[in-house]
């Protein structure tokens, strides 16, 4: 009688070790993902204020007379198996640019006003190439004088 007891009891606790096992393994898991979520989305935001940063330098080192710069797009790291899809798109206010395309507006005539950009930044995390399940996209619109 007592070696059938012992023995229900070890297979109990045995049971018991594998549950509380499997729940711990699936509370690291979920850990993990949540954290690389995190993670990713930080870099998301960093590398959208980082992109309209660049965005500025670009069109104040282009030549405007001749055209305006209207989109910028960017892949972070490198271009193969990259992380993150950055994608700028420019929209001038002014009149000082005859020959910008992507012109809101034209009849502004205070130099205070005059030429301004509406920038745009998308910063995607590339699915593919991280792994998470859920998208992650940040949106960023400023309005600069360059």
């Amino acid at each position: 009688m007592r070696r059938g007891f012992g023995l229900i009891t070890a297979i109990i606790i045995m049971v018991t070790v594998a549950v509380l096992m499997s729940l711990m393994v699936n509370l690291s898991s979920s850990s993990v993902k949540t954290t690389l979520d995190v993670y990713l989305k930080e870099q998301a935001e960093l590398l959208a204020r980082g992109a309209t940063e660049y965005a500025l330098l670009a069109i104040s080192g282009h030549d405007n007379s001749n055209n305006c710069i209207q989109n910028i797009n960017i892949a972070y790291p490198q271009a193969i198996n990259n992380t993150h899809d950055i994608r700028i798109s420019l929209t001038y206010i002014g009149n000082s640019m005859p020959n910008c395309v992507n012109m809101l507006d034209n009849g502004i005539f205070t130099p205070e006003s005059n030429v301004t950009v509406i920038i745009d930044t998308v910063v995607s995390v590339n699915q593919a190439n991280t792994l998470i399940s859920e998208p992650i996209r940040i949106h960023r619109r400023t309005i600069q004088k360059p």
